[in-house]
């Protein structure tokens, strides 16, 4: 078979679901009628290696000398049998195809075990007594993690299921130490990969490889498969894009690096691909590329074609999952961090509900690069579209929402729609901790099928998060949060120290922020990241406006991202890095709320100056929100049962009416009199979630007074109908 373009995902991303970048951009070629292929060799590197055969040949692989090696790497050889023998049952059940062998794995007298599993968490508080399934994949996981511990002594020091090579590309100023490596003999991984990759360029026939690098863990497998390429296959071109490139090689130099690539195109690919493709047909000139590196008489030169626009997103059609693995994939649970968890656990089509960020001001960002700056919708209604599509294609209910912060209209509007086709989805994004998200859109969220959300909280400082121009308060995160909660949303909070001008008291006042949101049960899953300086962010560009100080400048010939700095002002930031992540840790258990914060270091650290019920303040101190009389009111409920009766006190007699709603999990019943009643029951049938016209507040009040009713305002927001939120009755 023939195909003119051939996507490649090179070793390792995630394991349990496919990185999405290639299916895009097959998506996109679909439009154009350019036929194409992919494949995620991380996946089929992965399955090859951890199999009987490939554990077999592993074994054989170590040398026999294993008193050079650690204890816990002769313990895995002395067991090699064990691990032969279990290897392709518990791949299976990782993948789904096995899920009885969990009664096994969770007795611990299945698995051989090594050091990784006298690391395990407390299985009872993670998984609980019904948790069978999640506890085996963990335990299954410390199984593979064990093994790559041997893989990484003894056979392949640059080994990791998500990260290969991974310090060899993290801003690698100079190519020199990567050059010099991929001069050398191939590694036990790399000869495993090749032989795939020869197998597939066999089967496929490409004129152009397009190979899409992420993350710096993909860069090395990257540049080894693009070598072999241009070995073996001398006349077929090279090309290579993604994240990795657009944030790091954007002042790219050094002309050995088109020793492995032809071409390496920056940000959006649509485009920069197809432009490319036409010149390899002769149908446009070099000059015609858009935003390509090519090597022209022994100079990188970088080529953008201006005049060459850039699709929208309309236009690039629906992601395409096709010629992937999908059922080789594996569900790992490395950490038992519910946000980690769900990132690596199940199979997750991955969705954009916008390109670039609608916010654009966050400091620490490169918010000076396209794939923020560049602010683009996409309509719920299409997204709806590409949904169903990719459910139907790949068989899997379940997304996620990879913006840098998916817009709240947007997600209000592809929830009313997904309720709207009844459509049954998971899915979680990533958000800014807003004041958008009510209480009533965070409901409108979870009926659609939002099952999680994660956000910034960054640093939880009003003063620091103003300096990052985050747009947020810790009070205001805290609201957000509650919202989320009570809804059933699982919250997850990116955490940061280490911003400059950040002082040590700033640092312990934001731990005591998260144990608080911790305490109140309001914050379900955390990790705290240490800051970095990236070239592209204001940060960067201007640090002296930060009060840091460049210690390295990003003038490179190769990679050009993170910037080492010194905080003249701030704390001695790294120091506090065990103590965070200790604490979190057993904040995430629901322990240890009480101890001093001092008791998470081992040096001396000030007193919080944050008071012990500032979050719970925060909560009881939300604004009365007055409506506004453009806002929205939809109904998600059934139709109410109506009984008409007569009241009766003291002689006096009332005609009144009995509304009687059902859900899915219980009732409620309101009494109200008779006129109000029939009102009520005709307006829910009006603003039902499945009706096309959809009606303000003010037309809501403007029908109930046409109906000869009077005081609306004590009517709607007071009991019993303003419990109706609770059945689907809701404000937006």
């Amino acid at each position: 078979m023939n195909f003119p373009v051939f996507l490649i995902t090179p070793p390792f991303t995630q394991l349990n679901t496919p990185y999405p970048a290639t299916a895009y951009l097959k998506g996109f070629l679909n439009t154009r009628q350019i036929k194409s292929f992919q494949a995620d060799l991380g996946i089929e590197v992965t399955v090859a290696l951890f199999s009987k055969q490939g554990l077999t040949n592993l074994f054989e692989e170590v040398n026999n000398n294993t008193s050079v090696f650690s204890e816990n790497a002769r313990r895995i050889i002395f067991l090699k049998d064990d691990y032969i023998n279990t290897i392709d049952a518990v791949i299976l059940f990782l993948q789904g195809k096995n899920t009885m062998l969990a009664h096994l794995i969770g007795k611990r007298d299945f698995l051989p075990e090594a050091s990784r599993f006298a690391q395990l968490d407390d299985l009872k508080w993670a998984f609980g007594t019904m948790g069978t399934q999640d506890k085996a994949k963990h335990l299954a996981t410390m199984y593979l993690e064990d093994l790559s511990d041997m893989i990484t002594e003894c056979v392949d020091a640059h080994f990791g299921f998500s990260r290969y090579a991974e310090k060899l590309g993290r801003s690698a100023n100079s190519f020199d130490e990567l050059y010099a490596l991929l001069q050398k003999e191939y590694t036990y991984i790399d000869k495993i990969l090749i032989a795939i990759l020869q197998k597939r360029m066999e089967e496929i026939d490409p004129s152009l490889v397009a190979i899409s690098v992420p993350f710096p863990g993909n860069l090395y497998t990257s540049l080894r498969c693009g070598q072999w390429i241009k070995q073996h296959y001398p006349g077929v071109k090279v090309a290579m894009g993604g994240g990795f490139a657009n944030t790091e090689l954007r002042s790219l130099s050094d002309a050995r690096v088109f020793e492995f690539y032809d071409f390496i195109t920056l940000d959006d690919g649509e485009a920069p691909v197809e432009n490319l493709l036409h010149f390899l047909e002769g149908k446009k000139n070099m000059d015609q590329l858009k935003r390509t590196f090519i090597l022209v008489n022994g100079q990188v030169t970088y080529i953008n074609n201006t005049a060459c626009t850039d699709y929208k997103q309309g236009q690039v059609g629906t992601p395409d999952y096709s010629d992937l693995l999908l059922d080789k994939y594996i569900s790992a649970i490395e950490v038992i961090n519910p946000m980690h968890s769900l990132w690596s656990d199940g199979r997750w089509n991955k969705l954009t509900m916008a390109h670039g960020c609608y916010w654009g001001k966050c400091t620490f960002c490169d918010i000076s690069l396209d794939y923020i700056k560049l602010y683009e919708l996409i309509t719920a209604q299409l997204l709806c579209d590409r949904m169903e599509e990719l459910i139907a294609q790949t068989g899997q209910n379940a997304f996620h929402f990879v913006d840098e912060a998916a817009p709240p209209a947007t997600m209000r509007a592809l929830s009313i729609e997904i309720i709207r086709r009844k459509l049954t989805v998971t899915w979680w994004a990533n958000i800014r901790f807003e004041k958008s998200f009510t209480r009533d859109l965070c409901l409108l969220l979870k009926a659609a099928g939002c099952i999680a959300v994660s956000g910034g909280l960054e640093v939880a400082s009003d003063r620091l998060l103003e300096l990052i121009q985050k747009g947020i308060t810790v009070a205001q995160v805290a609201r957000v949060n509650k919202h989320f909660s009570d809804a059933g949303i699982m919250v997850h909070a990116y955490l940061m120290y280490g911003f400059p001008t950040q002082t040590a008291q700033e640092t312990i006042d934001s731990l005591e922020m998260v144990r608080q949101l911790f305490e109140v049960g309001i914050l379900q899953s955390a990790f705290w990241h240490q800051f970095t300086m990236t070239a592209h962010s204001p940060v960067g560009l201007n640090p002296g406006k930060y009060k840091v100080k460049k210690l390295t400048e990003a003038i490179g010939t190769f990679a050009n991202n993170d910037i080492e700095h010194s905080d003249p002002t701030g704390a001695d930031h790294p120091a506090f890095s065990f103590g965070l992540k200790k604490s979190l840790l057993n904040y995430m258990h629901g322990s240890c709320f009480d101890y001093a914060l001092q008791k998470w270091f081992d040096f001396k650290v000030p007193k919080t100056t944050v008071p012990p019920d500032y979050i719970i303040n925060a909560l009881s101190e939300e604004a009365f929100i007055i409506s506004k009389p453009t806002a929205k009111i939809i109904w998600l409920g059934n139709k109410p049962s109506v009984v008409n009766f007569t009241k009766s006190k003291k002689g006096n007699h009332w005609q009144m009416s009995e509304l009687t709603f059902q859900n899915r999990k219980g009732f409620i019943s309101i009494k109200v009199s008779e006129q109000q009643g029939a009102w009520l029951a005709t307006i829910l049938d009006k603003l039902s979630v499945h009706q096309n016209k959809t009606y303000t507040i003010q037309e809501v009040k403007q029908s109930y007074e046409a109906a000869g009713l009077d005081d609306f305002e004590l009517f709607w927001d007071n009991k019993p109908v303003n419990g109706l939120h609770q059945f689907g009755l809701l404000q937006l």
